[in-house]
């Protein structure tokens, strides 16, 4: 079985990136579908390298029982993005730092989060780092990443 091969990217990986992994996974989870689906995320930086989720992202992550247990930050790699088949980044830095990097090849994964969601294309999600506000990155996820889903379901029962 081919797995669908996602990955969540911000700034540091220690605040939106872990909590879209750890959502999208319960997501997929309950839909019983976990097995179709290979998520992970990662940073563009390597300034939290090794570091957990921020206390902020756990507390909400807590708050809504998602798993972060094992999570740890670390950059990307040209094998995350060789093996990837979405790259779903957090805002418009993370994108731009994003395009610098990636082939040309393997442009077509790069997407912002938001863009799935109608009326908010190039919509950033602000990083909680700055501004504590922890409940709106969730409820930002909490909106884009079902439509993601339900697109991605959509691609792999036609494939």
């Amino acid at each position: 079985m081919t797995k669908t091969k996602v990955l969540f990217v911000c700034l540091g990986n220690i605040c939106r990136s872990p909590m879209a992994e750890s959502i999208f996974k319960k997501m997929t989870s309950e839909k019983g579908i976990a097995d179709y689906y290979q998520i992970n995320s990662v940073a563009t930086s390597s300034e939290e390298l090794g570091n957990p989720p921020h206390p902020g992202a756990q507390a909400e992550m807590d708050r809504h029982q998602l798993n972060y247990n094992g999570h740890y930050s670390r950059p990307i790699t040209a094998a995350d993005i060789s093996n990837a088949d979405y790259i779903i980044t957090m805002d418009e830095s993370n994108l731009a730092d994003l395009k610098q990097i990636i082939p040309n090849r393997d442009l077509s994964k790069l997407h912002l989060c938001m863009d799935i969601v109608p009326g908010q294309k190039g919509t950033s999600i602000v990083d909680p780092w700055y501004t504590h506000r922890f409940d709106k990155t969730y409820q930002m996820l909490n909106q884009s990443l079902p439509l993601w889903l339900k697109k991605m379901e959509k691609i792999r029962k036609e494939g």
